[in-house]
C-alpha cells in the first residue's frame, strides 16, 4: 500500500506545474508558436532547442508532443523523428538517473523497506519493461514511471531498451504528424500506440536471456 503512495506523490509532483502554469503554456505552445521558437536560432540549431524543451518537460508543463510535431515540421518525418525520439529518450534517462542517484532515501521513507522491495521486484521483471515502454505515449506517466524505475533500481539495460521501444515510435509518429499536418494523424497515432508493445515483445526476451546468462556466469567469476 505504501508503494502506491510513492506513485501518487510523484503524480502530484508532475501535475503541480500544470495546475500552476498549464493555461499559460498550453496557450503559447501550439504548433506554429513552437516551430517559431525552435527555428529562431536557425534551422541548424532548432534540434538543440527542441531537445532542451523535451528535457524541461520534466519540470514544466511543456506539451512534448507539440515539440515533437514541430521538429517534424522543421526537419521532416525521418530526421525530425530521430531528434524527437532522442529527446524523449534523454528525458526518460534524466528522470531515471536523477531519482536513482538522489531519490532512494525519500522513496524508502515514503514506501518503506517492504514497499520499495516490492517495487524492485516489479520493475526487475517483464512487467517493469511493459510499464516503461507503454507509458511513453500516456500523459503524466512517462515522467512518473521513469522516476519509479530509477527509485526501484530497475536494471539499466532493461530500462534503456524498454524506454527506446516507447520513445522512438512516439518521436517518429508525432514528427510525421507535424510534417504531414493533420492529413494522416490516425496512422501516426496507431503506430505510436502499437509499436511499443510489438518492439518490447521482440526485445524483452532478449534482455531476459542476457540477464539470466550473466547471473549464471557470476558464480564462476567470483570463484
Amino acid at each position: 500500500m505504501r508503494l502506491v503512495w510513492l506513485f501518487l506523490i510523484l503524480v502530484v509532483l508532475v501535475l503541480l506545474p500544470f495546475a500552476v502554469w498549464g493555461d499559460l503554456f498550453s496557450g503559447y505552445f501550439d504548433l506554429q508558436n513552437t516551430s517559431a521558437v525552435l527555428i529562431k536560432p536557425g534551422r541548424a540549431w532548432a534540434w538543440v532547442v527542441g531537445v532542451a524543451l523535451l528535457l524541461l518537460d520534466l519540470v514544466l508543463p511543456i506539451p512534448g508532443t507539440i515539440v515533437m510535431s514541430a521538429l517534424g515540421f522543421i526537419y521532416g518525418p525521418f530526421a525530425g523523428g530521430i531528434v524527437a525520439g532522442a529527446g524523449s529518450l534523454l528525458s526518460g534517462l534524466l528522470a531515471y538517473g536523477f531519482c536513482r542517484k538522489f531519490g532512494r532515501p525519500a522513496a524508502r521513507w515514503i514506501a518503506g523497506e517492504k514497499g520499495l522491495a516490492r517495487g524492485e521486484l516489479l520493475f526487475s521483471g517483464a512487467a517493469g519493461g511493459w510499464m516503461v515502454a507503454l507509458s511513453r505515449w500516456l500523459p503524466v506517466f512517462p515522467e512518473v514511471i521513469s522516476c519509479v524505475a530509477g527509485l526501484t533500481l530497475m536494471p539499466f539495460r532493461r530500462f534503456c531498451l524498454a524506454l527506446a521501444c516507447g520513445s522512438l515510435p512516439l518521436g517518429f509518429a508525432f514528427a510525421a504528424i507535424g510534417h504531414w499536418g493533420h492529413e494522416h494523424p490516425m496512422i501516426a497515432l496507431v503506430l505510436s500506440a502499437g509499436l511499443p508493445p510489438v518492439l518490447w515483445i521482440i526485445l524483452g526476451p532478449i534482455v531476459a536471456r542476457g540477464r539470466e546468462s550473466s547471473e549464471g556466469e557470476s558464480p564462476e567469476i567470483n570463484s
